[in-house]
């Protein structure tokens, strides 16, 4: 059905990944999950979604490392339905790397996941956003302005992906919207002794909403982006509880 959008959702297998996927299917539009090594969660992910409609997902694997895997990832993706209409930026490295321990293996990596990769796979999909009308998702990071102490390559990879967002909407404008969501906390990481409970507390405390986000809340202003937001290109949108707003 031509009228249903097809949403590529580049680490899209688990997490804030998979809660977009969910909700935007939801929505009647088709999901392509994109994942590296999470194969198991994107195949019960995509069957799931299968089964509530079928035919309105698919996966495909794809190492965004690898400059020369984009180009096939995105004419895969194109082949599917015969359309590509909205392109989620998603995947992401994310670890510490304080300042005088930073390997250039870091660095390559995080640069990679975080903006080299989408900027690519941006650049090869927009022949085919461009005949749809479509637009480009970035998740950027709040920490894209305000750098968290030793995680300064990621920082750095982040206000990178923010610039490109501005950049990419004035380069794909008229045809193409380019927008960006800068989460706060809205899901802390999976292994709990990242960020013990004393931290968790003193982060939300400095919170003005009290509380932290949900994937949902990312979700929803993807939604938003995609289908409510004809008139906004090369915007970051914060969401983040108004932690942005504090030193």
């Amino acid at each position: 059905m031509q009228n249903q959008k097809v949403v590529l959702i580049t680490g899209g297998a688990r997490r804030v990944g998979a809660v977009m996927a969910r909700h935007l299917h939801a929505q009647n539009m088709r999901i392509i999950i994109h994942y590296r090594s999470s194969a198991a969660d994107a195949k019960k992910l995509c069957d799931e979604l299968n089964q509530k409609r079928a035919d309105s997902a698919a996966m495909i694997a794809a190492d965004l490392n690898d400059t020369k895997a984009l180009a096939p990832l995105i004419h895969h993706a194109s082949k599917i339905w015969g359309q590509l209409d909205v392109l989620i930026n998603n995947a992401s490295s994310f670890y510490p790397t304080p300042l005088g321990e930073v390997t250039e293996q870091q660095w390559d990596d995080l640069l990679a996941s975080n903006l080299k990769g989408p900027f690519f796979l941006s650049q090869t999909a927009a022949p085919l956003l461009m005949k749809q009308k479509g637009c480009i998702i970035n998740m950027v990071d709040i920490r894209a302005n305000k750098p968290l102490k030793d995680f300064s390559a990621y920082c750095i990879a982040k206000a990178g992906l923010l610039m490109m967002t501005k950049a990419l909407a004035k380069e794909l404008a008229p045809d193409v919207r380019v927008n960006g969501i800068a989460p706060g906390v809205v899901l802390w990481p999976d292994d709990e002794n990242e960020v013990d409970e004393a931290t968790r507390k003193k982060i939300l405390s400095r919170t003005p909403l009290k509380r932290a986000g949900t994937p949902e809340d990312i979700a929803n202003t993807a939604a938003f982006l995609i289908n409510h937001a004809d008139y906004i290109t090369g915007q970051i949108i914060a969401v983040d509880g108004g932690r942005s707003l504090e030193a």
